[in-house]
């Protein structure tokens, strides 16, 4: 019998986290890792597999460990609140600084995505620039409220065409957009975070139905499930994209 359930995280000694695809990840081969107080998937056990598909075809990736703060405010008080993170909100568009996206869902409420192993100290940040504000803003850790998945890969849109209808053409949803909307008939927020790689949030309850639909029109189109550790840093992607297009 498996002891695995006993593990504790050895920073915090309570038990990692887990993401609501974990079952599904563990029998499609995922090997777990403890990072952050969370368990994820850092591998299939073909990491140069993986990475190849992120760079040729397609992977979806469990990125359900990602920090997620919700803000709710006055227009005028998000603004200041964003700023504070030097970050500037712009309906539609997700602005990265501090190492996070900033997300303007609507004009009084954005959610705030960031690594796990920063949430505490973004938390803190958004906390100090709300008590400044002049009405009562609202800042919520909703880490295990949204599960999110990234698609990372040339053929990432198409895969999004077959369970999705939002317009992710260029030239409606650029790098940075920002499009909440329906996905795969469900309330989510979608992120083009790179040419070939987006993030996307919903509800946690909906996981395992999530991995099942993007897994379904994955495959078909060659793709994989891929661990985190095939996902380029955001930084080094940028750099890698700005030298292509050179």
């Amino acid at each position: 019998m498996s002891l695995e359930f006993l593990q504790v995280d050895g920073a915090s000694g309570a038990p990692p986290a887990r993401s609501p695809m974990e079952r599904l990840a563990v029998a499609a081969g995922g090997r777990i890792e403890s990072r952050d107080s969370w368990n994820v998937v850092v591998d299939y056990g073909d990491p140069d597999g993986e990475a190849m598909a992120c760079a040729e075809s397609v992977a979806w990736i469990d990125v359900s460990s990602l920090g997620k703060l919700e803000v709710q405010a006055s227009a005028e008080d998000l603004a200041a609140v964003a700023a504070a993170g030097g970050a500037a909100l712009e309906l539609g568009r997700a602005t990265r600084a501090a190492g996070a996206w900033w997300c303007p869902v609507t004009s009084t409420r954005m959610v705030v995505i960031c690594e796990a192993g920063d949430t505490a100290a973004l938390r803190g940040r958004l906390l100090d620039a709300a008590a400044e504000a002049a009405e009562r803003v609202s800042v919520v850790d909703v880490s295990t409220v949204r599960a999110a998945l990234t698609l990372a890969g040339p053929l990432a849109r198409e895969t999004f065409a077959r369970f999705c209808a939002l317009d992710l053409r260029p030239d409606v949803t650029p790098v940075g957009a920002l499009r909440p909307g329906s996905i795969a008939r469900q309330p989510g927020i979608l992120i083009r975070e790179a040419e070939h790689r987006y993030l996307f949030l919903f509800g946690w309850a909906l996981g395992e139905y999530m991995w099942s639909t993007v897994s379904d029109a994955a495959v078909h189109l060659g793709g994989r499930a891929a661990g985190v550790d095939a996902l380029e840093p955001l930084g080094e992607l940028a750099a890698i994209e700005e030298g292509a297009g050179a």
